[in-house]
């Protein structure tokens, strides 16, 4: 197989696709983008090192992740089983659960880089 930049243009515009959708059908992704902004604009006007800019921006994306791969197995679960299965239900809550995890664990670490320094101020 070949390198084709069409091909990977291409597949730069499938995954924008892909935010889109989660963000036009998934409430708790303009959540994210709300604290997502707000957590950036903190981070500015608190002038954070670079090691905790690259804690702060693997946090936003690992919760980001969370909430992409929780749609996508929320739309498979729905094409796969349209009627009500208790199993599916159970996967769904478990990735719900995934991104739930993913939030307490940026909540923890915001509070951890960012507490020093709005003692201090």
């Amino acid at each position: 197989m070949q390198f084709d930049l069409n091909d990977r243009i291409k597949s730069f515009a499938y995954a924008g696709r892909g935010v889109y959708q989660m963000l036009r059908t998934q409430q708790n992704a303009w959540i994210h983008a709300l604290a997502t902004v707000l957590v950036l604009l903190l981070s500015a006007w608190i002038g954070l090192t670079a090691g905790e800019w690259c804690l702060i921006i693997l946090t936003i994306a690992l919760v980001w992740m969370a909430e992409a791969f929780n749609t996508a197995l929320e739309i498979l679960a729905d094409v796969t089983s349209p009627h009500f299965n208790p199993l599916v239900g159970k996967a769904k809550d478990v990735a719900a659960g995934a991104v739930m995890i993913s939030s307490i664990g940026a909540v923890v670490i915001a509070t951890v880089i960012f507490l020093p320094y709005l003692i201090d101020r």
